[in-house]
């Protein structure tokens, strides 16, 4: 026997068997255990991946594989079913993110850093907030999916981990307590980060945002992706960046970095005129959803905009001026003024 070598027909034959016997009798005829891995999903139905791939061979080889000759893995059944255009997902929850655990955190700490049961009404209206998150694809959405159960269950593995807590830790991990730290050394920010959080969830503004660039996933910031995405939608406002850059203009000061004083156009002539980056300089648990103002943008150029968004938190852009400064004063470097005018070109 080749295992592997099923058809889309084949595969179909399983299904169509799944559903006249049902899910029970189907896997105990089979031998099979329900899947932990893989659902496979088909016309809005879900089934256990392993369990069909190894059936299916029965229509296509003469006999079905047994459970141990195939694992419901990526290597095996996954790969099978989705080398044949079937759509499969996983069977387990994806793990929370940061935007998630800050919330969680932000109702243990109001609840006094005590868990919480699955029947709160306050866990049952954080369950459904979180099945509204534009994080996790739908793929990965099972029926399971942030229900009211693995909401007290995260907020348990929270608490649990508190300082004043005497008993044994549930099965958390680092980015629990991670989170839970920063609210505890910054409670207001936090909670305040949390209130935006939610507001933009229940606002739908987030389900607008476009989604991060890839060569943006190294921007650090305890506030969560959600609200980075929002200031970057921000940054990369066409419009806002031309009125900041001709606001500039009109004062008679060069389009040169803040920070360190960079010229595009000094350093690549025609081609560099006119460009410069915006920064959005308010933080994220300031930021609200009201209008960007002008003076909440600082022009600066692409490596000293990467440094600021490399590691929380974010220095302003005079901050990592000075830093700069700091820097090269030892080899009596001088950066130059943003504020100098336009020299003479004649």
């Amino acid at each position: 026997m080749r295992k592997g070598v099923i058809s889309r027909n084949g595969v179909l034959k399983a299904i169509a068997e799944y559903d006249e016997l049902g899910r029970d009798r189907f896997l105990s005829e089979y031998g099979y255990e329900p899947a932990t891995g893989y659902l496979l999903v088909y016309e809005d139905r879900a089934y256990d991946s392993k369990a069909i791939a190894g059936v299916a061979h029965k229509f296509d080889q003469s006999r079905a594989l047994r459970p141990d000759e195939l694992s419901g893995g990526r290597s095996h059944a996954a790969k099978w079913l989705a080398r044949l255009g079937f759509v499969i997902r996983s069977s387990r929850s994806p793990d929370w993110t940061r935007d998630e655990i800050i919330l969680a955190c932000d109702l243990a700490m109001a609840n006094g850093w005590k868990r919480l049961e699955f029947n709160d009404p306050r866990v049952i209206e954080l369950s459904a907030l979180l099945q509204t998150m534009p994080i996790h694809p739908e793929e990965v959405r099972t029926e399971l999916f942030r229900n009211p159960n693995g909401v007290a269950r995260k907020t348990a593995d929270i608490t649990s981990r508190h300082p004043d807590y005497r008993g044994k830790p549930t099965n958390g991990n680092a980015l629990d307590v991670e989170v839970m730290n920063d609210f505890l050394a910054r409670p207001a920010e936090m909670a305040e980060v949390a209130r935006r959080i939610r507001d933009g969830l229940t606002t739908g503004e987030f389900q607008d945002l476009p989604p991060a660039a890839e060569e943006d996933d190294d921007y650090s910031a305890p506030e969560g992706r959600l609200l980075i995405r929002r200031h970057q939608s921000r940054e990369r406002d066409k419009g806002l960046r031309k009125r900041k850059i001709d606001a500039v203009l009109r004062q008679g000061r060069r389009l040169a970095c803040e920070a360190c004083g960079f010229d595009f156009e000094a350093t690549y002539g025609p081609r560099g005129a006119g460009y410069i980056e915006c920064h959005h300089v308010v933080p994220l648990h300031k930021a609200g959803e009201g209008r960007t103002k002008l003076s909440d943008l600082a022009l600066i150029c692409a490596n000293c905009h990467r440094m600021i968004h490399r590691r929380a938190p974010w220095p302003t852009p005079g901050e990592l001026r000075n830093l700069i400064q700091e820097t090269t004063n030892r080899g009596g470097v001088r950066i130059p003024s943003q504020q100098e005018p336009e020299p003479s070109r004649s």
